[in-house]
This record gives structure tokens, C-alpha cells and sequence, in this order.
């Protein structure tokens, strides 16, 4: 199974345990034809769910994993907690806990298996899962709902989406699903398909409880959250509509205990689709790049930037040589839109960008020096596993020297440097550290404390501040004029 990040659900889910179910599946009979419920129903049928489950249960399967490494094995059913950091109440708990119930403690690998589910998308034998239940395999096989047993080969795999694409070789056909066409809606009937806990093919339903659920599992996280029992073992199964088609893939659950709590989180069928056409067509994703660390824009950065709403992504960084800034791009630009699309927030620009086949050009309007302007950038391959834009973690404040809190020193390399900050103050509030450089206040590059100073008389209520760190740049929006 696989574990997610507690970062952005709400706060009751902080340093929760986000557990994803790897293990089994259903199986396959033999149509060719996509599989549809006999009635195009949105609400539940009054004879129940059999006849939609006799129909799409032949397409889901079972996939076995072998590892020579153990402990590969163990990887791919319970990873370590991510995130959760040591002034966490949470921390202690999780951290005493074995890793079956969520914890990060090791514990001895219980030999090179692994289980999860997949469907068929094809009548030629392609079957869809999740990275995180074939990633470093040696040998992978299915099972189908008539008990047949096929060995597989993993075509290609997609760590940022949690996806894989694996393929059975048979002289037969294979019955398939479709992935549904629009977006599911809150409240809508979901049927889960999987085979928890080693059970074999087990339908459970529910509704879609939510949408666009970002769980700190990657870049691209857009989760539809249903309440379909999901357990271990069902990682990889799909999650139908009442037509029969797949609005999303089964991946992760919340739960403190390691069982269904009736939150499970499913990848979208808009994003697992255009994934998988590219690892069909390439065996691998190629996604678009522009080479920008991005931040969102809050409430506060708005306001200090005369923007009328806090949307769009605030550009903290430009990457050498990238797409970004050869196309004009500069730091302290608010990115407004991107080809075309409006832009909510830095998630948003991450997967609008990612989704662009490098090579091509895209309308980026922006603001800069309060002023909208369209630029023009041809947009780049993603290098390896770099991020197209990777969020700036945003910082709290203080300001004006001894009023925010701070002392500040000139810096050697430019800038200037954080030497002290008062536990108390507005800029430890607002997350400026010792060691920290400012390198531009209110849009004007600083050198000395002197610089700062000035720069602040000019600002009102806030003042934008370019930070430097270890972990790369970000704005701060810095009150003023509280003491």
C-alpha cells in the first residue's frame, strides 16, 4: 500500500495517515465491446447495483508482483510517512507505530510479494494500475475473474501520477472499460471494484464526496475523494460511474487506523486518460516545462500588489536556460493565465503547463510593475523528474527593522542578511529566519539595511519582500505599522 502526504486536506487530516491499497483485483471475460450499463441512470437503480457489477466485473483483474529484493517488496506496500514534521503532534504517535498501521518504524520485509487490481482498456490485453504497485518488479501477472492466470509486462510507469500501463499477450480478446467522458459531481454514485485485502473481486459503493483533492502526493495531485470502502488491495481497481465507465482510479485512503474510514481518493479519468495514451504510444510522459519556482498568490500578496483577487502564481525564481526565461519571464511576475486558461492558484499552473506538448508556444498574460502584458514562450520538455514549476513554501512576516523584529547585516553575494529575528515579531510570524537574504523589498533590489528602510517608506500596509533561503526564493507579504 501506499502512503500520501498530510498537507493539504484540511487541518483534521494534518500528520493523519494517508494509506493507498495495494494488493488485488477482479477479472476479465472475453467481449470486445466497452462495457456499459444497460440503463443511463444518474441516481441508483431500484433493483440495485448487480446488474452494472455482472457487467463491469469481468474487466477488472487481479495483479500479482514478484521482487528478488524484499524489501522492494515491502516498499510497495507500506512507504514510510512523508511530511509529517518533529513539532507535530502527530509525530511521536505515527512514529511508534509499525509500519502496517502507518508508522515509520522498520520492521523485517515479509518476503517479495506484492498485490493490487487494474482493468482492461483494451480488447489486446493493456491494463491500467498504479505505479506504486508494479515500481520495481521482476515479474508481474494477472489474474482474471474466470481464474485465468497471464504473465504481464509493464509497458511504461508514471511516479507523478501514481499510473502504470501493463500488457497481457493472449490469442483472445479481452472484455474493456471506457474512461468517462466530464468531470464526476459531488454527490454523484461511485461503485468501487477491487480485491481487498486478498478477497478477490469485491464491489463496494458510495458517492463522490469531493473534488480536486490535493493529498501531498505529487505535483499533480487533483483527487476525486469518495466514500466506497477502500481498503488494502484495491490500489490500481477502477471506480465506475452508473454508466460503467471509469471517473477515477483507486489509490489512496485516509485512515488512522490502516482500514476504510470511508475516505478513499481516486486519480480522475481526465488526467489517467491522457497519461496513459502516452504510455501506450511511448512507454513513457513527456511533459511541458518552464523553469519557473512559483508561489500563490494569498490574500496578502494581493493586496501589496494592488491585484483585485488573490489568483494566479507569483514567480519567485527563474531557472537558468529554461523555457521561462528565454520566453521574458522575470522574478515578481503574477502569472494571470497560460494558454488560454485562467490560472487559480501555482497547483493549477503546474498541471496547465504539464499538459502542454513541449515545442509548442503558449499566451502567458501577466502582471508586472501593475501593468498586464502577454508573453510569448515556447514551452520546454520537463528534464528528468524536475518539476515544470515547483511551489515556493510561503513564509510568515515582520517588518520594519525593529518593528518587524529583525537585524539585518549587508550581505557578501548581494542582498541583505538576516542575522537575528525575534521569536515574536512579524517576520518570524510571518517565517524570515537567521540566515535568510532579502534581496528585493517593494520591487526595489536591496544591499544594505539602509536599502530596506527606504524601501519600506514607500509601502503602505505591506510591503512585497523577495526572500532567499535554502530552499530557494519565495515573496513574503510583510505588514506594516504593528508593533
Amino acid at each position: 500500500m501506499s502512503l500520501v502526504k498530510n498537507k493539504s486536506i484540511s487541518g483534521a487530516l494534518v500528520g493523519a495517515l494517508m494509506v493507498a491499497t495495494a494488493l488485488t483485483a477482479a477479472a476479465v471475460i472475453a467481449p470486445t465491446l466497452p462495457v456499459q450499463a444497460e440503463t443511463n441512470v444518474t441516481f441508483a437503480p431500484a433493483s440495485g447495483f448487480a446488474d452494472l457489477a455482472a457487467k463491469v466485473m469481468p474487466s477488472v483483474v487481479s495483479v500479482q508482483v514478484k521482487f528478488s529484493n524484499a524489501a522492494t517488496s515491502a516498499e510497495n506496500q507500506v512507504p514510510v510517512i512523508p511530511g509529517i514534521p518533529p513539532d507535530s503532534p502527530f509525530y511521536d504517535y505515527f512514529k511508534n507505530l509499525p509500519k502496517g498501521q502507518g508508522g515509520g518504524q522498520d520492521q523485517k520485509p515479509q518476503g517479495g510479494m506484492a498485490q493490487g487490481s487494474g482493468f482492461f482498456i483494451s480488447a489486446d490485453g493493456h491494463i491500467v494500475t498504479n505505479n506504486h504497485v508494479v515500481k520495481g518488479s521482476d515479474e508481474v501477472s494477472i489474474t482474471m475473474q474466470d481464474g485465468s492466470e497471464y504473465k504481464a509486462k509493464v509497458i511504461g510507469t508514471d511516479a507523478k501520477t501514481d499510473l502504470a500501463l501493463i500488457k497481457i499477450d493472449a490469442e483472445r480478446s479481452f472484455q474493456f472499460v471506457d474512461f468517462a467522458e466530464g468531470k464526476p459531481r459531488v454527490g454523484d454514485w461511485v461503485m468501487a471494484v477491487g480485491n481487498p485485502f486478498g478477497l478477490g473481486g469485491t464491489v463496494t459503493t458510495g458517492i463522490v464526496s469531493a473534488e480536486g483533492r490535493d493529498i501531498g502526493s505529487g505535483p499533480y495531485d487533483d483527487f476525486i475523494q469518495i466514500d466506497a470502502s477502500i481498503n488494502h488491495g484495491n490500489s490500481g481497481g477502477p471506480a465506475f460511474n452508473l454508466q460503467g465507465d471509469v471517473i477515477g482510479i483507486n489509490t489512496a485512503i485516509y485512515s488512522p487506523s490502516g482500514g476504510s474510514v470511508g475516505i478513499g481518493f481516486a486519480i480522475p479519468a481526465s488526467t489517467a486518460e491522457n497519461v496513459i495514451a502516452s504510455l501506450k504510444a511511448d512507454g513513457k510522459v513527456t511533459r511541458g516545462w518552464l523553469g519557473v519556482q512559483i508561489q500563490p498568490v494569498t490574500a496578502d500578496i494581493a493586496e501589496s500588489m494592488g491585484l483585485k483577487e488573490a489568483k494566479g502564481a507569483i514567480v519567485a525564481d527563474v531557472t537558468a536556460d529554461s523555457p521561462a526565461l528565454k520566453g521574458g519571464l522575470k522574478t515578481g511576475d503574477t502569472i494571470l493565465s497560460f494558454n488560454g486558461g485562467a490560472i487559480d492558484d501555482a497547483r493549477d499552473l503546474s498541471k496547465k503547463v504539464a499538459s502542454v506538448v513541449p515545442g509548442n508556444s503558449a499566451d502567458v498574460v501577466i502582471i508586472r510593475d501593475g501593468k498586464e502584458q502577454t508573453l510569448k514562450i515556447e514551452v520546454g520538455k520537463m528534464p528528468g523528474e524536475q518539476a515544470m514549476a515547483v511551489p515556493a513554501v510561503e513564509a510568515p512576516a515582520k517588518f520594519d527593522l525593529a518593528q518587524l523584529g529583525i537585524k539585518l547585516e549587508s550581505g557578501d553575494g548581494g542582498g541583505v542578511r538576516v542575522t537575528d529575528v525575534d521569536p515574536n515579531g512579524i517576520a518570524a510570524s510571518k517565517g524570515l529566519r537567521p540566515g535568510d537574504t532579502i534581496i528585493e523589498v517593494a520591487g526595489v533590489d536591496v544591499q544594505s539595511p539602509a536599502d530596506v528602510k527606504e524601501a519600506l517608506k514607500g509601502s503602505k500596509s505591506k510591503a512585497l519582500m523577495l526572500v532567499k533561503s535554502g530552499e530557494g526564493q519565495r515573496f513574503i507579504a510583510m505588514p506594516l505599522g504593528q508593533g
